[in-house]
């Protein structure tokens, strides 16, 4: 008895670990990588959306705009401190994604903000975004909605939590 109760929670471990990463998608010469939104309170109006946009080509391409059927809008935000405040700002231009070079979008950094949300955020469930780059167009990505503790977990898995502003990947 000891060993199924062993064996159920082995594979109720590993559905769930699945279910937790994102799939990834690829868009002319950018690879989107592990898209998730941050699981939000009842009646919040706004949540998050981050991800890794890499360019694998030879012009560096534009994350202009997005669109989603829960939100009013959707933009391109970074934060940043200013002195001892942390600020956040839409970035007007979009967010430059450097030829042969990675952005990562996290919390604390840039993300993409889901503005007027119809409803809760919840964690396990998918919520359906179009994103759209300058020159490589529009692609839908399902974002995984994570609660934060999924999301502090990944921002350790991907490194120190420094933010990363479009830094080209070493040996590049």
């Amino acid at each position: 008895m000891k060993n199924i109760a062993i064996l159920l929670s082995a594979a109720i471990l590993g559905i769930s670990s699945t279910m937790v990463s994102a799939e990834d998608y690829k868009l002319g010469a950018l690879e989107i990588e592990h898209p998730f939104a941050r699981a939000t309170p009842p009646n919040a109006p706004v949540s998050g959306g981050y991800l890794t946009i890499r360019n694998t080509g030879e012009e560096a391409d534009r994350l202009i705009s997005g669109e989603a059927d829960f939100a009013k809008r959707v933009e391109i935000h970074e934060m940043a401190m200013d002195g001892d405040v942390m600020k956040m700002r839409q970035l007007a231009d979009g967010l430059e994604i450097p030829a042969g070079g990675e952005v990562v979008l996290k919390p604390g950094g840039y993300h993409v903000m889901f503005i007027g949300i119809d409803s809760q955020f919840k964690d396990g469930e998918t919520r359906h975004v179009k994103l759209t780059f300058e020159k490589a167009g529009t692609i839908e990505l399902g974002f995984d909605v994570q609660d934060m503790k999924a999301m502090q977990g990944q921002m350790k898995k991907d490194g120190d939590g420094a933010m990363d502003h479009g830094k080209k990947k070493q040996g590049d």
